[in-house]
Order: C-alpha cells, then structure tokens, then sequence
C-alpha cells in the first residue's frame, strides 16, 4: 500500500485495512483542525486505489474483516467510483464485515438519498460523521461548513439510506463563554438524528491551528477539567438515545462506555463523581493513560 502523509483512522478502526482514496480534507477550514493542513486535497485515480487493494490482497491475504477509506471526506468521491472501489474491496477481502468513511454533513448533504442507499446496498457499512457541536454560534466561530439544522439533516440521511452513523462530540469547542449552549444545543442535534454512535473527543488546542492562536491570545479560554465535566453533565442530561455512547480516546477525562437511556443515571454519576475530585485527579489519570 502507498501511503502519503499522516493517515488518521477513528480509534474503532485501529484493526481495518486503511487504503487511501482521497488525499487531505475538500473542507480543510475547521480552525481547530490540524489533520490535512499539509496536503491539498486530492481524490485518488481509481487504478491506483484498485493496485493498493491488490497489493493489500497479496500482502495480508483475503482474511480482512474491516476497511476504512480514508482520508478526510472520502463521502465527497463520485458515488459511481466508491461503488467500485467497495466492488473490488469486497471481491477482494470475502470476509469483509464492515467498509467506513469519514463524511461532514456539507459533503453528505451533496449525495442523495437514492446514492447513499446505493452505496449501503454495494457494502458501506458505516460513516463517521464530525458534529463537532450542535451550536450555530460556534459551528460559525469555528468554520464548520454546516449549520446546526444541516448537520441534523445529514445525518437523518445517512439513517434513512440505512448505513450506520458515527457521530462525534468536542467536549470543550464552545469555550468557557458558550459551555453550556455548546452541550445543550448538541443534544438537541444528536436527539434529532438518532445516530448509532455518538463518541466524545476533548478539545486540546494544536499548535498552528488558528484556535491555538486564539488560545494563547486570551480570545478563547479553554474550560478547566472541572468545568469540562459541567460541560459533559449538560450533555448526557439532553441525549435521549436510543444510541450507545463512547468516550473511546486517550484525550478524555471520563471512559463513559453504555447505551442511553439506559446507563444514564450511572454515567451522570460517575460525572458527578470526578467533579468532586481535585485538579490532580485529573492529571494523573491523563498521565496513567
């Protein structure tokens, strides 16, 4: 397989076969990201694609399970091309239980339905959608690409066409000033989507990114560990499910892993628990992880 640059999976897909199909993010505007900052993006040719899955085939065997496309936005290829490229996947690796791709709700929103469904029926199984947050406000701040309410249809979407949707959180992208609009207004998002997965990400400026800017300015202030449980209280208090969530990253303060509703109560107290602890608690567990 030829690689080019950092390649980034979802930490569910550490086991899949990672092969290329794009190259950086069609979007690559969101100023907390640093992913694709060094490439421009690019979609693959098929044949190129089609020779990494051979190489794949002839390296691994046909004993594959799982397949993730990256890069950023693999949604936005041709629908016509990613049936084919699931096509030679599949004739490929047999065995393949699950295909999934990266897709914001801008580039989502550009497939029909009547697409999306085709691809279901050709074998994508999943996609990994980027909420971020369910605040206007900071969606805008944050230059997303998408509204609240296109966020919510694009994700509808993705349900309707039958495909599994993974849908993720940033604990902390709304700032001290919009905490509790960020967890709140997400909630309302998520509730309306229905999504399989919601999974939390915190919010850890990267240098060279415009926010980490922001940050060491003073224009952003980034909630303390105990005021990110606040945040994260006011989350799990909107979500209704039912849909499983997971805080599946090193970068979180809390492993909150169930299924709401049903592991509602359990989950709040175990936030209410680590907001009584002190500033240390949460440096060791970081560190212990």
């Amino acid at each position: 397989m030829r690689y080019q640059g950092p390649v980034y999976r979802p930490p569910s897909e550490a086991g899949s076969l990672l092969i290329q199909a794009t190259l950086g993010c069609p979007h690559n505007k969101c100023r907390f990201c640093s992913m694709y900052k060094n490439k421009r993006f690019k979609i693959r040719l098929l044949r190129d694609i089609f020779e990494d899955l051979d190489r794949a085939l002839e390296f691994y065997g046909s004993n594959i399970h799982t397949l993730f496309l990256p890069d950023g936005n693999t949604i936005v290829v041709k629908t016509s091309s990613l049936i084919k490229i699931i096509e030679r996947a599949r004739r490929n690796f047999p065995e393949l239980e699950r295909i999934t791709v990266y897709g914001s709700a801008r580039f989502l929103l550009l497939k029909k339905i009547e697409e999306l469904k085709a691809l279901r029926e050709a074998g994508l199984s999943r996609v990994h959608m980027g909420l971020e947050s369910g605040d206007d406000e900071v969606l805008k701040e944050m230059e997303k690409g998408a509204t609240a309410a296109e966020c919510a249809e694009a994700g509808r979407k993705v349900k309707e066409a039958g495909i599994e949707l993974s849908v993720y959180y940033l604990l902390g992208l709304g700032g001290l000033a919009r905490l509790e609009e960020h967890a709140r207004k997400s909630a309302e998002v998520i509730n309306a989507i229905g999504p399989d997965f919601i999974r939390i990400r915190t919010l850890s400026p990267l240098e060279g990114t415009p926010l980490y800017s922001d940050y060491l300015s003073g224009h952003f202030t980034l909630p303390s560990p105990h005021e990110a449980m606040r945040e994260l209280k006011y989350l799990v208090e909107g979500l209704e499910g039912p849909f499983m969530l997971l805080s599946d990253h090193i970068n979180n303060y809390l492993n909150l892993t169930g299924k709401l509703p049903d592991d509602k109560k359990d989950f709040l107290a175990e936030i209410e628990a680590a907001r009584e602890c002190d500033d240390s608690w949460f440096v060791r567990r970081l560190m212990v992880l």
